[in-house]
Order: C-alpha cells, then structure tokens, then sequence
C-alpha cells in the first residue's frame, strides 16, 4: 500500500524547521501522541492511542531515522504493533521546500503493509478516519507554528528565525528528532487509518 500528499504551511520554511525541533509543540499536534522515547542516535520506541471506528487501540512502535538531510529531507522506517487491533510496518519519505519567503511546502510519500482488525475495516470509513486525523494534526500544527514564530517581522519571529537558520545549518539529535514527529503523523496516518487498504 503506497500513500503521498502535500500541504502547505503559510510560514517560512526554516520557520517550520524550528517548530519541527520542538517536542513540547509536536507532542500537541500528534492526536493520541503517549509517549517518545530515544534508544539510539537514530531510534525511537513510541506510544500512541489510535483509533477507526470500531477499533481502539494502544500502538507501541520503533522508528529509526535515515538520510536526513536538515532542512530538507529524511527516511523514516517504522514498524508498530497494536495487539490485536493490528500491526504497521513500513516506510516513509518527508520533504520541505520552500514556497517563497513565506510558505513551506510538506510532502510525504509512504510505503505501509498493515494487518489485524485494521484490515478487515472497509476503506470508506478508513478514508474519513484519516483525513480527519490528517486535518486535526495540519491544523494543530499550522496553529503551533502561529504562535512559535510570532507575527511577521516581530522579534519574536526574526529571533526564531536567527535559531532555526542555526538548526539547519548543524543537524543535531534534537533535528533528528523533529523529523521523527513529523514522520511520526504520515506514518500514523497510513499505519492506523490506511490499514483497511491492506488484505
């Protein structure tokens, strides 16, 4: 089962960066987001609520980091279980690019198998179940990214600018870990809410 689309942040892109370094704002954005916990330089045990209509569920998962390439870029492989609600493994690609000085465009391509209850869900009700968690998390995080860079020319945002030019420039843990909580929402969604896809 293959999954890809596209938003678009009315912010600029080493705005979102910066945001995307902040655990405390993701961890808000991600509906049912528990837990993250890092084992490694590049890997993350997390836990989450999820659930699709009739199916509720805790998922515990591993997902490990490659290719990063601040601030453009990384591979996310992940690999969740949700007892006998499911299971998802699979992999995704998250780009930014910016859209002028003031835009960011957000893409992600994902590659997912997922089985269990999940899969026996009928694909009308998946679809409406992940669009609905796909808005909730873009909106909560077009929101967070309001109020993290400030209104436009204020010290605020010329100071969160100044820092996220930094971040990009140094790829440090902290930016790995941004792009985990972005992967964290693709593969969400197409683990937990695509799995009716997969027979």
């Amino acid at each position: 089962m293959e999954m890809q689309n596209s938003r678009v942040l009315p912010v600029s892109q080493e705005a979102v960066w910066q945001a995307l370094n902040d655990p405390a704002v993701l961890r808000q954005c991600i509906p049912g987001c528990e837990s993250l916990e890092r084992t490694a330089d590049d890997t993350y045990d997390v836990a989450m609520l999820a659930s699709v209509g009739p199916v509720k569920a805790h998922f515990k998962g591993r997902m490990t980091l490659a290719d990063v390439v601040p601030p453009t870029s990384y591979v996310l492989r992940f690999d969740g279980q949700g007892g006998a609600a499911g299971f998802g493994r699979g992999e995704a690609q998250v780009t930014l690019a910016a859209q002028g000085a003031a835009e960011t465009l957000l893409t992600y391509h994902v590659k997912a198998q997922v089985g269990g209850k999940l899969a026996q869900l009928g694909s009308r009700l998946v679809d409406g179940a992940a669009r609905k968690l796909a808005d909730d998390f873009f909106s909560r995080f077009t929101d967070a990214l309001g109020v993290a860079s400030g209104a436009p020319g204020s010290p605020q945002a010329e100071a969160a600018s100044t820092e996220a030019e930094t971040a990009a420039r140094q790829p440090t843990p902290a930016v790995r870990r941004l792009w985990l909580w972005v992967a964290l929402a693709a593969a969400v969604v197409v683990a937990v809410l695509y799995g009716g896809h997969v027979r």
